[in-house]
C-alpha cells in the first residue's frame, strides 16, 4: 500500500512539474532552433539572438522594461518595508485597520480595475502616460508584496536584540540601521526580487498606463505574438527567464551567506 501510494506521489509531483515547466523547456529549445517555423525543427542556430539584438524595437522596450522593474522594485521596496514595519510595530493607532486594508489592497484586486482606477487618476490630475506613469503603476501593484515578505520576517523578529542595544545608549535610528536592518535583510532582499519579477511580467496595468515612449517588452512581444510567434520573440522571452533565474539563484546565496553567518554571530555572542 505504501509503496502503491509513492508511486502515485512521484507520479502525480512528475506530471505537475512536467506541466509547469515543459512549455518553458520548448520555448527555450525552438529559440535554438535554425527554422523560421516556430514548430519544426530544423537543427541548432544561434541567429536569432543576433537577430533580436538588431530588433531595435524589441531592444528599446526591454530597456524601458528593465529601468521601470529597478526604480519600481526599489521605491516599492522601500515603502513595503516602512507599511510592515507600521504594522508590526504601533499595534493600536487611529485608522490602522485602513492603513492595513489600502496597503494590501492591490493583493486582491483584480489587475484591470487597478489599471483602470491608475489610469483615470492620472488623467483627472493631468499626467501624461508615459515612464513615470508605468513606474508609478507598478509602485503601487508591487509595494503590497514587499510589504507581506518582510512584516513576516517582523512578526517572528526577537526585539530583545533592539532593547538590549538602546540599553546600552544606541539610539533607536542607529539601532534600526545596525541591529534590525541586517537582521530582516533577507526578507528586503527577497521582496525586491519578487517586486523586480512582477514588474516584468505585468502586461495589463502597464497597458492602461503607458504612453509613447514608454512601451515595455511584455506589451511589445504581445502585439507581435497577435500576427504570430517568431523565433526572436522566443530568444527574448529565453533572456527573461534567464535573467531571472540568475537573480533568483544570486539572491538566494546572498540570503544563505546572510543567514549563516548571523548564526555564527550569534554563537559568538553567546559563547563570549
Amino acid at each position: 500500500m505504501n509503496a502503491t501510494w509513492s508511486r502515485f506521489n512521484i507520479t502525480s509531483i512528475v506530471l505537475g512539474f512536467a506541466f509547469l515547466y515543459l512549455p518553458i523547456v520548448l520555448l527555450i529549445v525552438f529559440s535554438f532552433n535554425e527554422s523560421k517555423l516556430v514548430t519544426v525543427w530544423g537543427g541548432f542556430s544561434t541567429k536569432w539572438y543576433v537577430s533580436l539584438f538588431h530588433n531595435q524595437g524589441l531592444m528599446d522596450a526591454a530597456w524601458v522594461t528593465v529601468r521601470v522593474g529597478v526604480i519600481s522594485a526599489t521605491v516599492a521596496t522601500v515603502l513595503g518595508t516602512l507599511a510592515a514595519l507600521t504594522l508590526t510595530r504601533y499595534t493600536r493607532f487611529r485608522g490602522r485597520v485602513l492603513f492595513s486594508g489600502m496597503v494590501f489592497a492591490p493583493l486582491v484586486m483584480p489587475e484591470v480595475i487597478t489599471g483602470l482606477s491608475l489610469l483615470l487618476l492620472f488623467v483627472a490630475v493631468g499626467l501624461d502616460r508615459g515612464f513615470l506613469t508605468v513606474t508609478l503603476a507598478h509602485i503601487t501593484l508591487t509595494m503590497c508584496f514587499v510589504a507581506v515578505v518582510v512584516q513576516s520576517r517582523l512578526v517572528t523578529f526577537d526585539r530583545s536584540l533592539e532593547e538590549a542595544a538602546m540599553d546600552l545608549g544606541a539610539p533607536p535610528v542607529k539601532t534600526f540601521f545596525q541591529i534590525t536592518l541586517p537582521v530582516i535583510m533577507p526578507a528586503i532582499v527577497s521582496g525586491w526580487m519578487l517586486a523586480f519579477t512582477l514588474s516584468l511580467d505585468d502586461l495589463v496595468i502597464a497597458s492602461f498606463t503607458s504612453g509613447p515612449g514608454a512601451t515595455t517588452l511584455p506589451m511589445k512581444i504581445y502585439s507581435q505574438v497577435r500576427l504570430g510567434v517568431t523565433p526572436e520573440i522566443n530568444a527574448a522571452c529565453t533572456i527573461l527567464i534567464a535573467v531571472v533565474a540568475v537573480g533568483v539563484i544570486a539572491a538566494s546565496v546572498v540570503n544563505k551567506r546572510r543567514e549563516v553567518q548571523r548564526q555564527l554571530d550569534e554563537q559568538a555572542a553567546q559563547r563570549g
